[in-house]
């Protein structure tokens, strides 16, 4: 192994060891299940380290990261749409932990599954990821325009499938404001 070579090895183990939470977090986000999201995670790495050395500004490897673990998590997705067989009956979600908070975040992932890929990945870096419109438009590849059109759409569905799956309770919330601002 020639001298270069070794010094790219550790800059890259090292990179993966100072910022490997960072990053499964990010994966966590693109994909619902956690198992899932470690083997995006690997393949991301895997598929960035034969690409490292072209990486000339070091700063931008966790955007280089997230588009490729966005493009793996769609190649995925499409995937495993063409493997998909309709049945008769929808399987009951179930959400083992009762309290509130993990309610609502099964709630959301669920929501989330309504979103094309790329509104997900807007909504994710946006959101989550709390990137700058700038920060996501570079990372997946689009015009801010874009990013910002894409989150207004995607952020619009969210609203009416959350208004479709619970109109009781968006109808009391909607009386809660009346009665506050009277």
């Amino acid at each position: 192994m020639a001298q270069g070579e070794a010094g790219e090895v550790l800059e890259f183990e090292e990179y993966v060891r100072t910022r490997q939470d960072a990053l499964l977090r990010s994966a966590r986000r693109l994909v619902p299940d956690p198992v899932d999201a470690q083997d995006l995670l690997q393949t991301a790495l895997a598929r960035t380290y034969g690409r490292w050395d072209g990486i000339v500004d070091k700063r931008l490897a966790d955007a280089y990261l997230r588009r490729v673990m966005i493009n793996t998590r769609t190649e995925w997705w499409r995937a495993r749409k063409l493997e998909e067989v309709p049945t008769e009956q929808l399987p009951e979600a179930c959400v083992d932990d009762s309290s509130e908070q993990h309610a609502d975040r099964a709630l959301l992932m669920d929501v989330m599954k309504v979103l094309a890929p790329k509104q997900r990945s807007v909504v994710v870096l946006r959101h989550w990821e709390q990137m700058s419109t700038e920060e996501t438009a570079a990372a997946l590849g689009m015009s801010a325009g874009t990013v910002k059109s894409t989150l207004h759409r995607a952020l619009a569905r969210l609203r009416e499938e959350l208004e479709a799956r619970d109109p009781d309770a968006r109808a009391l919330e909607r009386e809660e404001r009346e009665r506050c601002a009277a």
